[in-house]
């Protein structure tokens, strides 16, 4: 569905991402990792259209991303959370999700203004909706609270579920457990996982390796810029790269294995 074609991005003199090429298959649950600094979110920032590529190309479904701005890459089917939460705190759970659904919504001004049936029958439909994809992250039932009165955890969720209600065919989660207990890493896993199985193709960041290894078929590991394996939770828990990149390596060690041939 998505595909990163020997991407490269440069600020200035200062490298941050080279050749990285990468596939997120239709239908998969799919996992960016890498140590601090390694480049995954300028990763996101590219595909969403927040930053251009200095080089490469960037695909979904086939066509192309480079160039377009982030409301046409939404349109085109993308859609994203953040590192640092972005909801309208001062509004209501349902007016947030609602901020998402509207735009699948179809009247004129004059439908507006006057109220006419179709105006109902569309707004309705959006509130039916919204309620639904909070149920999907187990918020319903707080649909009318305001959101700056959840719990760090339930933030997360929300911002899921207005991301959801642009209909993405692609959702993008920027370390989507940061900042959660326990309980509600457990919560959250089962979440994406039925938000999956409904037919969403997800990509995540994620620093939590146990629930980044329970919920994604394939992992590609970013570091310095580079990808340096990509394969199933168990290869990549394995690689000796992936162990040095994120533990470092004793220079005085004997080198081995998969380090031999670097």
């Amino acid at each position: 569905m998505l595909r990163l074609d020997t991407v490269s991005k440069r600020f200035g003199g200062l490298k941050v991402l080279e050749d990285v090429s990468l596939e997120v298959p239709e239908g998969e649950i799919f996992g960016l990792i890498g140590p601090n600094g390694a480049g995954k979110t300028t990763v996101f920032n590219l595909i969403t259209g927040l930053i251009a590529p200095t080089s490469g190309a960037i695909t979904l479904d086939g066509t192309s991303l480079v160039g377009l701005p982030p409301h046409k890459i939404t349109r085109r089917g993308i859609a994203r959370t953040f590192q640092n939460i972005r909801i309208f705190k001062e509004m209501s759970l349902i007016e947030n999700v609602l901020v998402g659904v509207h735009r699948h919504i179809r009247y004129g001004a004059a439908g507006l203004l006057f109220s006419l049936p179709g105006y109902r029958a569309a707004e309705r439909g959006a509130r039916e909706r919204a309620h639904e994809l909070l149920g999907w992250v187990g918020l319903d039932a707080k649909a009318s609270e305001i959101a700056d009165n959840l719990s760090y955890g339930e933030q997360r969720r929300l911002e899921i579920a207005r991301a959801l209600a642009t209909e993405p065919k692609l959702l993008l989660l920027d370390e989507p457990v940061a900042g959660m207990n326990p309980a509600e890493k457990t919560e959250l896993m089962e979440a994406i996982t039925a938000i999956n199985r409904r037919g969403f193709t997800i990509f995540m960041i994620e620093h939590d390796m146990r629930f980044v290894m329970g919920l994604c078929r394939r992992i590609a590991v970013l570091n310095f810029g580079s990808i340096i394996t990509c394969d199933r939770p168990e290869a990549v828990r394995a690689d000796p790269r992936v162990i040095e990149a994120y533990l470092g390596r004793d220079d005085d060690a004997p080198v081995r294995g998969a380090e031999a041939g670097r």
